[in-house]
């Protein structure tokens, strides 16, 4: 990577930038060609005016602000990519740092403007001298080129202060916690008592989320596919008879994403053995063992930002041992039970509770339940948690844990519609220090989790690629390492 020379033409940032002497900058400041982007209105944009419609008909006559976020220090000089805020690009369509969307109240409803950074252009110094100049990060948009590919006005960032200056305390509303200037803005004239006001913003926006359009659902769909192809990629180097590391499948999995789309829409989960039973295990340091179960949670985020959710649990040998099968078995036939109640007008926590049940029931063959199935899944007791822990799913979309702004009577209590995408994700965790389990038992981990979409009469199951019952689970791993390598193309 090469090393910024500066931050800004004024003055030095770090004490190994350069002086320029005034032979080079001059002849740094001629002999350049300037090529036009060949722009054009990007296929969703009317996907996006209907969501700022939408938001506008549910604040009328109110200034709502919606920043993309800023960009994040990795170490040092050093960022993380940039990635922004969901809520944002759900309106927008833009991927740019620091970009904030106001909708401006006005007769009609709403006038929507995206203030954002303007081009380091060649007009001055900071093209080869800022570390945001196009020198080093390529070509960026002028205003009439966003303005022309996002269907949206756009206004300079310097504008912004004024704006936000402008606006009428009592009737704004913020999504905050994406860009603290913004929040110290609009904090400075709004008094604690805006804070309801902008968690209802956040939770339109995100109740606006729940049902997914034509559009979506093919974003979700090929974000999942290509979810597909990376567990293919990754069952076809996984050894049956030696150990890889972690890092190596997770790495297999990360190429597939960051070639087939935007990136990993989350950390890698990629438990071997006892680092199964471990909920959000991210490191990845250990190693697979033949005999051992290997519990795998990725999702590739696609290149409009939609993600998959998907978790497999496979026996690294090729073939479930008794125990395992049974432990399996019982997480299958709960993530089965909880697809077949899943349809339009059912209760969101009754799906979970239908999921649990199936849990409970196998926890109690097992000899595991301290007292009866009624007894564990009643409000007061839930005994049965301690081998499973979180709930059977979430609702996906542009995040993974997609609406978490929603309110709990529109999500959790709220009835599924048609058009929701959620997950449903069963697991049975047996925790290698737990005393209350069988030896045999101890250090075991099943998960299976699925993408789904509501439809008019049940659900249909969008991460269906990937078999799911246990006899299927081996015969696609056998036939995985049978075609051998690949690369992604």
């Amino acid at each position: 990577m090469a090393e910024n020379s500066g931050a800004q033409p004024a003055a030095k940032t770090e004490s190994h930038d350069p002086d320029f002497p005034e032979a080079f900058l001059s002849f740094m400041r001629q002999g350049w060609r300037e090529d036009p982007l060949a722009v054009a209105p990007l296929p969703e944009v009317p996907n996006y005016a209907k969501r700022r419609n939408a938001l506008s008909e549910a604040f009328p006559g109110e200034t709502l602000i919606i920043p993309s976020g800023n960009e994040k220090v990795r170490a040092n000089d050093t960022d993380y990519h940039f990635r922004p805020g969901s809520d944002f690009f759900y309106l927008t369509g833009d991927r740019d740092p620091d970009s904030v969307l106001i909708l401006h109240p006005s007769g009609s409803g709403h006038d929507a403007v995206l203030y954002t950074r303007q081009r380091n252009s060649k007009d001055t110094d900071r093209f080869f001298r800022d570390r945001n100049g196009e020198l080093w990060v390529g070509r960026t948009h002028t205003l009439s080129e966003k303005s022309t590919e996002l269907g949206l006005t756009a206004a300079p960032l310097g504008d912004l202060g004024a704006a936000l200056a402008g606006s009428a305390p009592g009737r704004t509303r913020v999504l905050r916690g994406l860009d603290p200037n913004v929040d110290r803005a609009v904090l400075a004239y709004e008094p604690d008592r805006a804070k309801p006001r902008d968690r209802a913003l956040a939770a339109v926006i995100s109740e606006l989320k729940l049902v997914k359009d034509e559009w979506e659902i093919a974003q979700l769909q090929a974000a999942i596919d290509a979810t597909v192809r990376g567990f293919e990629d990754v069952a076809r180097i996984l050894p049956a008879d030696r150990s890889v590391k972690e890092r190596l499948l997770e790495g297999v999995f990360g190429l597939r994403a960051r070639h087939d789309g935007n990136d990993v829409g989350y950390t890698s989960i990629v438990g071997a053995g006892p680092h199964a039973t471990i909920l959000h295990w991210v490191r990845n340091t250990g190693v697979t063992t033949p005999g051992e179960l290997l519990l795998m949670d990725m999702g590739v985020e696609g290149d409009n930002l939609y993600t998959a959710d998907v978790t497999r649990t496979v026996p690294v040998n090729g073939t479930f041992t008794p125990l395992q099968r049974q432990v399996y078995d019982i997480v299958y036939a709960s993530q089965q039970a909880g697809m077949d109640a899943i349809k339009p007008g059912v209760v969101f926590r009754d799906v979970h509770k239908v999921c649990m049940r199936v849990l409970a029931e196998g926890l109690h063959d097992l000899g595991l339940l301290p007292v009866s199935v009624d007894e564990a899944m009643a409000d007061d007791s839930t005994v049965y948690r301690r081998w499973t822990l979180h709930g059977f799913g979430h609702m996906l979309g542009i995040d993974v844990h997609d609406c978490s702004a929603a309110r709990n009577e529109t999500y959790r209590e709220g009835r599924l519609q048609e058009g929701y995408v959620l997950t449903v994700e069963p697991g049975l965790y047996f925790q290698p220090e737990d005393e209350l389990v069988p030896e045999e038992l101890r250090g075991l981990g099943v998960r299976i989790e699925d993408d789904v979409l509501v439809t008019a009469d049940g659900c249909r199951n969008l991460s269906a690629g990937l078999p799911r019952a246990s006899s299927e689970v081996e015969q696609w791993l056998a036939s995985q390492r049978e075609a051998g390598p690949r690369l992604p193309g």
